[in-house]
């Protein structure tokens, strides 16, 4: 059943309860992120808010769950955009990524650093790039796993930078955080967050780059990648939300305008700041821009790297 006179945008079409899938595990940073936000969606609609868990697959559960949904303004969808541009192109979704879903607001980036470890003595990326082309291979480089977004961010600066490495893939960040304290590896991609804060400041851990949209507030010091000369490679996982195919474009509005208001109260932005990651704020046909964008680059990357997944 929907309300009426909540008002002017799309409110002829507001559900009395609204659904977020969340693409991922409970308490987690996505689904922290959503449920704060959801709370402050509540009020600001006048409608009940529900949030609930559709992790797995990499975030694909949880995008098909929301292309499935019926198109009537009652279901959105929190998810990094990894699920419509990078998945694809690694294997056979059930859904079409850039029709069966509309992007609604674009909410954060998780940035991804760059850190170097005990088992090398670089100090800065351009020493990074002098040691991996005069030494090919000997470098080993981190990521949290074949085909992850630090993987798609090492094989653009490997192509990019004209240098060779060995990728050394982890399921997960536990483990991978655990073999750069003991240097296991000389390089470390992992995303930004109050976690890695302790082993910066004790030194185990020196960043060298950041793919972000800006420098670091928590990391001002370090440059990021397109201020290196490596705009291609300067990633950073995107989430958002999302709405199925079909859903009023009134609707649409009025939740991207609901949805920047939320980002930009106080405690939405302090709670996403304290985690590592950066709010963003715009149109949703932005967000739809950033995603096919983002769809192109990541397959031609992947095309070119031959980069299969796990």
């Amino acid at each position: 059943m929907l309300l009426a006179g909540l008002g002017s945008v799309g409110a002829q079409v507001l559900p009395r309860t609204l659904r977020i899938l969340v693409a991922y595990p409970a308490g987690g940073v996505g689904d922290v992120v959503a449920r704060a936000l959801a709370d402050k969606l509540a009020v600001q609609l006048g409608c009940a808010v529900i949030v609930e868990n559709r992790a797995g697959a990499s975030g694909t559960i949880g995008m098909d769950a929301v292309a499935k949904a019926a198109p009537d303004g009652a279901t959105l969808g929190f998810s990094a955009i990894s699920p419509l541009v990078l998945s694809p192109h690694l294997g056979k979704v059930p859904y079409d990524p850039l029709k069966d879903v509309l992007p609604v607001a674009s909410v954060m980036v998780s940035p991804v650093v760059l850190f170097a470890t005990s088992a090398t003595a670089t100090r800065n990326f351009q020493s990074l790039l002098e040691d991996a082309r005069a030494r090919p291979g000997a470098v080993r480089w981190a990521t949290s796993g074949q085909a992850s977004l630090g993987h798609i961010m090492l094989e653009q600066l490997r192509a990019d930078g004209k240098f060779d490495v060995t990728h050394v893939p982890y399921k997960g960040g536990g483990q991978q955080i655990n073999d750069a304290l003991s240097g296991q590896f000389e390089i470390l991609s992992i995303n930004a967050g109050p976690l890695m804060a302790p082993f910066i400041q004790s030194g185990k851990l020196r960043p060298l780059a950041v793919g972000a949209p800006a420098r670091l507030e928590s990391l001002p010091q370090v440059p990021t990648l397109a201020e290196l000369g490596f705009p291609a490679a300067n990633m950073a996982s995107r989430f958002g939300f999302f709405a199925p195919a079909g859903t009023p474009d009134l609707l649409v509005t009025r939740y991207n305008i609901e949805i920047n208001k939320a980002l930009a109260s106080p405690d939405v932005r302090a709670k996403l700041v304290g985690t590592g990651n950066v709010p963003t704020i715009g149109s949703a046909s932005d967000f739809a821009d950033i995603i096919a964008g983002e769809y192109e680059a990541d397959g031609r990357i992947i095309r070119a790297a031959a980069i299969k997944a796990e």
